[in-house]
């Protein structure tokens, strides 16, 4: 395994956009974000791959079965097998087996006890270079402590709780490096999910864009103190992100 994918292990590489309407979702996105598209075709269906300053960040499918659209960030890591086993170990579900994808790597989706839906990947050679698109990964869930535990023996990620007024936010770590975000859901009507959130210059700009382009604001843009600003959209096909504002 080379130096760039072993110092990349345990971090979130790649986010795939499943939706039974993928060509309404990569327009939406491409008139939002101004993102551009290279095509792979790794089978009988194209998977349009998102493109942003010359980098591949992400891509959109169309899942077998239909199932609702969402997006889901991949966690590299050294071995896809082994995960998925650790994960059944951890009480997590194997949604779907370790499988080899042509000329790319191998990977398996997992959703972990409290429901929320992750993806274990390991790349045929190095491993994506794509920051600065998709910034932040959080999870929402019914049970913070189990939710660390679960990861912890997955990924070998731990956690530092932060005081967030009168809540408590708790950052995953991959050594000194935060990988993402966790607290207990607000709510119950809000599923368990983990959330993926996407850079943008100008938060009130992008969700007044989303507007008109036909989503669904489900949070207003509201400021993080001394850390930015974001926003919770749902995209015209259904799938749920954030937007992120650094203050930097």
């Amino acid at each position: 395994m080379s130096t760039g994918v072993q110092t990349a292990v345990g971090k979130f590489v790649w986010h795939d956009h499943g939706s039974p309407d993928s060509a309404t979702a990569t327009k939406f996105y491409a008139d939002l974000f101004g993102w551009e598209y290279e095509t792979f075709k790794p089978g009988e269906i194209d998977y349009e791959m998102v493109k942003v300053n010359g980098q591949l960040h992400g891509g959109f499918g169309s899942p077998p079965g239909n199932p609702p659209a969402q997006w889901m960030g991949h966690v590299l890591v050294k071995d896809v097998d082994e995960t998925a086993l650790r994960a059944e170990g951890a009480g997590g579900k194997i949604l779907a087996a370790p499988m080899d994808m042509p000329e790319v790597g191998r990977m398996t989706v997992i959703a972990d006890p409290q429901g929320a839906v992750i993806a274990a990947f390991s790349p045929q050679g190095d491993a994506p270079q794509n920051g600065g698109t998709f910034v932040w990964d959080e999870l929402l869930t019914t049970d913070v402590d189990d939710a660390k535990r679960f990861y912890g023996e997955v990924f070998g990620w731990t956690s530092e709780d932060k005081p967030m007024g009168p809540a408590t936010y708790t950052i995953f770590k991959r050594g000194d490096t935060d990988v993402g975000g966790l607290m207990q859901r607000p709510r119950e009507d809000i599923p368990v999910h983990w959330t993926t959130y996407i850079a943008t210059q100008d938060a009130d700009a992008t969700v007044a864009r989303a507007k008109e382009l036909g989503a669904t604001i489900l949070s207003e843009p509201m400021d993080v103190p001394k850390m930015g600003r974001f926003a919770i959209i749902q995209d015209p096909t259904g799938g749920v992100f954030g937007i992120w504002q650094s203050a930097s």
